[in-house]
């Protein structure tokens, strides 16, 4: 798969059947991006289980914390990586002892593997790489447009409500 540019459609379908996801790479920190994240896709109603073994054990956003994804207490739908680019095939190789495996990898904004990618998907694992679900959201939902920005989607139609913090839900075509 070309992982410069995505389809909304790919992104959409992955955003709109994810439920569950580990953030590898969460951050307690309340100005690291992952924080940010974090705390928008937990009020889009997703169960997010924050990863980071220098806080595990501990709660970020009333989340547990886990040392690594093999002490996740089930399944999840969706790996989001936080972390360098260098870091992202040992994170995969911990991906592919999970049982059952993600749907998604999704690598943060500035994090990109192509070898790693090409393994995730040779195992079945749609994979996401140089963006983040926040803007994607955001940008397919039209949340981004209330601030002025220009997200490249023109709908007339009116936002599909979804549960959640002002949370309209991605537009499917």
């Amino acid at each position: 798969m070309n992982h410069d540019t995505y389809d909304n459609a790919y992104i959409g379908g992955i955003l709109n059947s994810v439920k569950t996801i580990a953030m590898v790479g969460a951050s307690a920190n309340d100005v690291r991006p992952s924080f940010f994240v974090l705390k928008y896709l937990l009020a889009k109603g997703f169960l997010v289980f924050p990863i980071n073994p220098g806080q595990a054990g501990k709660e970020i956003l009333g989340r547990t914390v886990y040392a690594s994804l093999a002490d996740l207490p089930g399944p999840v739908d969706m790996v989001d990586i936080f972390r360098a680019s260098a870091a992202v095939p040992g994170i995969l190789d911990e991906v592919l002892k999970l049982n059952p495996l993600p749907k998604v990898i999704w690598m943060q904004l500035g994090v990109r593997n192509d070898e790693a990618a090409a393994r995730a998907e040779a195992a079945g694992i749609k994979v996401v790489m140089n963006r983040c679900p926040k803007i994607e959201y955001g940008k397919l939902s039209g949340e981004i447009g209330w601030t002025g920005v220009n997200s490249g989607v023109l709908s007339s139609k009116k936002p599909l409500m979804r549960s959640g913090f002002q949370s309209f839900g991605v537009r499917q075509k």
